[in-house]
């Protein structure tokens, strides 16, 4: 069943009103619906139809490949006008050498740069290292996404070893600010394996894949722990959600092999689900912990 339809500007799900223009955007009023064309809409109405339209239909797979290109290269296409608003409205907030403006020229960046326009995404990257380099207490993880930016221009422009400096550049600074098994990490070691993959270095492509693994269970680990903790200690009690969250958990330090602890936060899944009125979650709950517990079995 298709999601109810939401206001662009306030996501209420009560939006009747239609752009008359592109037919796809919805409005809960026509304060919002005047907002919204005042400020981006009118620019880019245009352009949203053949991007969120429906899509047509392909009879082969070179067809549906080709299709696929195009979509990609027009929703590039689409993102540039909304952040060259945006770019002009922070300009005149912030001023043209804040570090605020840094986001958005990467982002105009690496829509150009999707779009084939490779001369005005290095024009874009160059505001934002110029910005960067006048700032200097600007932070890791501003430079951090920086050198991510130049890493996959320089990869667009087939300059793998340029690339990878700035991969690793990106990688140390994200790991100053967000620390080790972060996923702002693991992002730069997953581009830093591709370029390794496509220069057939599998020992050194295999090593940053294992890092970004770790990096996404760890970071999934710490986001259900918090998750968990909210649920256990909150004023209203949701069995079914803490089961679920408990189970998600077990399944984490499970891949981890960690399996004491998937045993045992296994265990508080599966009696949790116990006490609930429908216990489908009980079947698949079970068979998680007969694999951990076959898996203990053979480390005893």
């Amino acid at each position: 069943m298709a999601a109810a339809p939401r206001c662009e500007l306030c996501r209420a799900r009560a939006a009747p009103l239609r752009c008359p223009g592109c037919r796809l955007t919805r409005y809960c009023d026509v304060s919002h619906q005047t907002t919204d064309w005042i400020s981006i809409h009118s620019h880019i109405c245009h352009l949203l139809i053949p991007v969120l339209g429906p899509q047509p239909c392909f009879h082969s797979e070179k067809d549906r490949k080709h299709g696929k290109e195009q979509l990609l290269r027009r929703q590039p296409l689409e993102a540039i006008p909304a952040a060259l608003q945006a770019l002009r409205f922070s300009s005149r907030v912030f001023g043209s050498g804040s570090t605020q403006l840094v986001p958005i020229y990467l982002l105009l960046a690496e829509a150009s740069t999707g779009a084939g326009h490779l001369r005005q995404a290095a024009k874009y990257l160059s505001q934002a290292q110029w910005i960067v380099l006048q700032t200097p207490d600007c932070s890791a993880a501003l430079q951090s996404k920086l050198h991510r930016g130049l890493g996959l221009f320089s990869v667009a422009e087939g300059n793998l070893d340029q690339a990878l400096y700035h991969l690793a550049n990106d990688v140390y600074l994200a790991t100053a600010e967000f620390g080790l098994n972060s996923v702002e990490v693991s992002a730069g070691y997953f581009h830093m394996a591709n370029i390794f993959f496509h220069q057939n270095k599998m020992d050194a492509a295999n090593s940053l894949y294992s890092e970004v693994a770790e990096g996404q269970r760890e970071e999934g680990s710490r986001m259900l722990r918090t998750v968990l903790k909210v649920r256990e200690q909150g004023p209203l009690q949701h069995p079914g959600e803490t089961a679920r969250v408990l189970h998600a958990l077990a399944m984490i330090h499970y891949l981890g092999l960690d399996l004491a602890k998937a045993q045992e936060v296994g265990m508080k899944a599966f009696d949790l689900a116990k006490q609930l009125p429908q216990q489908d979650s009980l079947e698949t709950i079970g068979h998680l912990l007969e694999l951990i517990n076959a898996q203990l079995s053979h480390t005893t």
